[in-house]
């Protein structure tokens, strides 16, 4: 049985805490990463939700059956010419349908549509799931550097996507 599922811009009340609590709940499910990291996705969403520019920063949750299920955000990059990708997820009842795939392309379609040139990310290695999105859709490792965070020693990784 096919299961509804959507993709909308992030804008209903409640949004912006469920972006925090299921980032912070999932992955320290099944990665172990703790407050300090629900912190970092707190700032995250914070900056975005008092200082985006509409017509260049954008945020979409992903629903299922009309629940949230995912997450992606678009912002300003290091430079006026670049995007970044911030805050992919995807519920783990949720994944297989597809949505993180949908969610990297719909925010690829409004950066390029914001007239950015590039797109970067940032993400650790251990998120295998979202690094095949990624490089399937011709984005290439930059940058890689061990880091300790969380309570893990993690390697961050770097991405980047010419959107021309």
């Amino acid at each position: 049985m096919s299961r509804t599922k959507a993709i909308r811009k992030l804008g209903k009340p409640g949004d912006l805490g469920w972006v925090v609590q299921a980032h912070a709940e999932i992955y320290a499910a099944e990665y172990g990463w703790g407050l300090e990291y629900e912190a970092l996705i707190t700032r995250i969403v914070a900056t975005y939700a008092s200082e985006h520019d509409d017509d260049r920063e954008a945020a979409w949750i992903a629903e299922v059956e009309g629940e949230r299920a995912g997450s992606i955000f678009c912002v300003r990059g290091p430079d006026e010419t670049t995007a970044q990708l911030r805050l992919l997820l995807v519920t783990p009842d949720a994944r297989g349908l597809k949505l993180g795939a949908e969610l990297v392309d719909t925010c690829l379609a409004f950066a390029r549509a914001a007239g950015y040139k590039r797109m970067v990310l940032w993400t650790n290695d251990p998120l295998v799931a979202a690094r095949h999105i990624y490089l399937a859709r011709g984005f290439r490792l930059t940058g890689s550097e061990p880091h300790d965070s969380w309570g893990l020693e993690l390697v961050g990784q770097t991405y980047e996507l010419d959107l021309g």
